[in-house]
């Protein structure tokens, strides 16, 4: 596995630097500020993905806030996404909370869509989204994020949370997989 990782880190190009997703992150931080600085949110980190992006973001909004976490995978280890499997959920209370549901990566939208549903069930007062990233698609998404850092054309990719095979969720920067 470990030579395929480094044929992949080698073939792979730089879509976005440490830089531009460090200011995409303090833009999303001075907007998510601005909307929900009296809200007292939940913020709930989508794992394994959104632990990247939730830690940056985090440290950056300036008023209280409870952190927790959900874990629902559509891709595991793959390269492709599947069935949802809902592994974690969170153990704070979402009744009559504003939630902010913060993920790495707006892809297909199945996943956030299924969070967001959830968050409605259990009886969050108001709830939000944050992605680092959106993927491009000629498709109509199910869900729109409130807050998004960066977008990128359809690429697999990898870095800053995000993933290659449960792999490079720690590259510095955002990369695309000349082939996955």
């Amino acid at each position: 596995m470990l030579s395929e990782i480094k044929q992949v880190q080698q073939s792979a190009q730089l879509l976005h630097s440490v830089a531009v997703v460090e200011n995409a992150i303090q833009v999303m931080a001075d907007k998510i500020n601005a909307r929900l600085a009296n809200a007292n949110p939940i913020v709930l980190c989508v794992m394994n993905g959104g632990i990247v992006v939730t830690g940056q973001l985090i440290t950056r909004l300036d008023f209280p806030l409870t952190l927790d976490a959900i874990n629902v995978s559509r891709y595991g280890n793959q390269t492709s996404g599947s069935q949802l499997n809902w592994l974690q959920k969170p153990v704070s209370s979402l009744e009559g909370r504003v939630v902010l549901i913060v993920d790495d990566i707006l892809d297909q939208g199945i996943t956030l869509e299924a969070i967001y549903q959830y968050c409605q069930a259990q009886g969050a007062s108001q709830i939000y989204s944050a992605v680092l990233v959106e993927k491009q698609l000629d498709i109509i998404k199910p869900i729109q994020a409130d807050f998004i850092g960066l977008s990128v054309a359809d690429h697999y990719i990898y870095g800053y949370g995000m993933d290659y095979k449960g792999y490079l969720r720690n590259a510095a920067g955002i990369y695309a997989c000349a082939k996955f």
